[in-house]
């Protein structure tokens, strides 16, 4: 199959698991199928696909990954190559880096999930929760109902879990919920965020992994002060590795928007 043949496969697979759907009209254009299979995908619930679905959509997802291309760990510069005339700590395992974390080539990339774990049902929503999940395929949704299945309870905000990654360059993908700030920043707020990152890093070594990349945690949907959680970030990072440098080989601190790059530069540079 081609992408156009494998697209309306998937599409018309999607669109027969449920009655109600039956009625949807598919778009002519490729913007339009693209949107529409990424929507089904999202308010799709955790439940098995046929083995003919899977291997269509993995190679759909693959190729469309080689297509957009992918970002390798060594062509990322660290913190003492893009700020030599700082003395930054950790510089030679630090690197910050702006793009898309989707695209990254490390050990794992965190997520920054909801207390549910299952990721974002809101279809096309911009969050990197859905962006995730959307690029990952069904399975990754699949393995999170599993793990939370077995745990019987909601995510507790600051803990993490590691699942594998399917269709993303990256071979794991840790999952952390962040607090979600409502009013006044509290110093629950501050340790559940430090917890955070922590507890990314120690499931990163319990499980082999030398590369992580994180995510703005908390700093988008749920609202964390952005500067805040910058400080809170590197100072986390940096006192984990005070302990654990040779566990950990490279932490990406990747951000996304020009606003969060300027603070952490203004931190860094």
């Amino acid at each position: 199959m081609n992408k156009i043949e494998q697209i309306d496969f998937l599409i018309k697979e999607l669109i027969n698991e449920e009655e109600k759907y039956k009625g949807i009209s598919i778009p002519k254009d490729y913007e339009g199928k693209r949107k529409l299979l990424r929507s089904l995908m999202n308010i799709r619930e955790p439940y098995e696909a046929s083995d003919e679905f899977i291997k269509v959509q993995d190679e759909f997802l693959i190729n469309e990954s080689k297509e957009k291309g992918t970002v390798e760990l060594k062509d990322l510069a660290t913190l003492n190559e893009m700020f030599p005339d700082k003395n930054n700590k950790h510089g030679d395992e630090i690197t910050l880096w702006q793009g898309d974390i989707i695209s990254l080539k490390v050990d794992a990339i965190v997520n920054a999930a909801n207390n549910q774990m299952l990721g974002c049902f809101v279809p096309c929503h911009a969050c990197i929760d859905n962006a995730i999940h959307s690029a990952a395929g069904i399975q990754l949704r699949l393995e999170c109902n599993e793990i939370m299945n077995k745990q019987g309870v909601l995510e507790p905000t600051g803990s993490a879990k590691v699942t594998g990654a399917y269709n993303l360059p990256c071979k794991h993908v840790i999952h952390t919920v962040g607090p979600i700030i409502s009013g006044k920043l509290t110093d629950e707020d501050c340790r559940k965020l430090e917890s955070c990152y922590k507890s990314c890093l120690e499931v990163a070594v319990e499980n082999n992994i030398k590369s992580i990349a994180f995510c703005c945690i908390s700093t988008g949907e749920f609202h964390f002060p952005k500067e805040k959680a910058a400080e809170m970030a590197i100072k986390t990072i940096c006192d984990f590795l005070d302990d654990n440098n040779e566990k950990i080989e490279r932490v990406v601190i990747n951000v996304f928007k020009e606003e969060d790059f300027q603070i952490y530069k203004n931190l860094f540079g």
